[in-house]
């Protein structure tokens, strides 16, 4: 049971928890505002609602180290979870009692968030930080979710999409396995991953039925804190057999009398890609143009993953 207490000017709050300890809330001008305070805690005991409001003063830096001990992701999904954890919400939030967050506060800063980033990437972020909260709820350190049900305004802007034409002059200007890549990307829908660490092992072009296997252990190439390995794809759904139509098979076929290695499709040094310099050396110029070379742009703004949205499954 809540009672009252005179304290200094005014009136403070009074109750005793299971763990025998008996905190106060203070700073209450009248008698008759704490006692509607007590009813209030005595309401929300009875009802099993009742939330220490000393929980909600923890930092939320504090409670991000009790959160990501307990969360179980993937390496590559974890590192990204640092990245919008270290460049966005330890420097507004960190500091801040997790209590003290509110709405507005985060819907002006998932506004802010979209003026300098992608829709999407402002999305993921509000995304964490709603599910880092919610877990705070779960556990009874605050009363709600401040980030419950936020939906960021959607983008409408359509994506670029490349023709065939257009995907075949920007293979052009590439290394021939490279633009075989982005060919290969656009005519089975295949994720960047997949591509980056496709083994030959897995392109079948001599059985009745041609196609790329994707391998559920070793079928997509991971690039987490600066390391190359090879694991699953992004979804259960991505391990699946993707069919090749012949003029592709005929050039998967002359490229393999070529290339001898393990890989389909290596990097300049014969290893794996990596994403950044084969966006920086040979897809920006070649989709956005080269004044060095005379070259002029194609579809500025393409990004590889676009290719995917070009692929017709027929």
């Amino acid at each position: 049971m809540a009672w009252v207490e005179k304290h200094g000017s005014g009136y403070r709050v009074r109750y005793r928890l299971a763990d025998g300890t008996v905190p106060a809330e203070p700073g209450f001008d009248t008698r008759a505002d704490a006692v509607d305070r007590a009813r209030e805690i005595d309401s929300e005991m009875r009802r099993g609602t009742f939330t220490d409001p000393r929980l909600a003063q923890t930092p939320l830096r504090d409670w991000i180290k009790v959160w990501a001990d307990a969360v179980d992701v993937r390496a590559g999904t974890w590192a990204k979870y640092d990245s919008h954890l270290r460049n966005h919400i330890l420097p507004r939030f960190g500091d801040e009692p997790i209590g003290e967050i509110n709405r507005m506060t985060v819907k002006a800063w998932a506004k802010s968030l979209r003026r300098t980033l992608a829709p999407a990437t402002a999305a993921d972020i509000v995304s964490l930080l709603s599910s880092i909260l919610g877990e705070a709820d779960e556990e009874g350190l605050i009363g709600a979710n401040p980030c419950r049900k936020l939906r960021l305004a959607p983008d409408f802007r359509e994506r670029p999409h490349a023709t065939p034409a257009q995907v075949l002059a920007i293979a052009g200007r590439m290394r021939a396995c490279d633009g075989l890549m982005a060919v290969t990307a656009a005519y089975t829908g295949m994720r960047w991953g997949e591509l980056a660490g496709l083994a030959w092992k897995n392109v079948l072009l001599d059985a009745p039925t041609q196609l790329i296997k994707v391998d559920p252990k070793h079928g997509a190439l991971h690039e987490v804190g600066g390391e190359l390995t090879l694991g699953p794809p992004k979804t259960p759904a991505s391990v699946r057999p993707v069919h090749l139509p012949p003029f592709l098979v005929d050039l998967l076929r002359a490229w393999r009398e070529q290339r001898h290695g393990p890989t389909v499709f290596p990097s300049p040094d014969g290893g794996h890609h990596r994403r950044c310099n084969f966006r920086r050396r040979a897809w920006l110029p070649a989709v956005a143009g080269d004044q060095r070379r005379g070259w002029e742009p194609i579809l500025t703004g393409l990004h590889f993953h676009d290719l995917r949205h070009s692929h017709k499954p027929g």
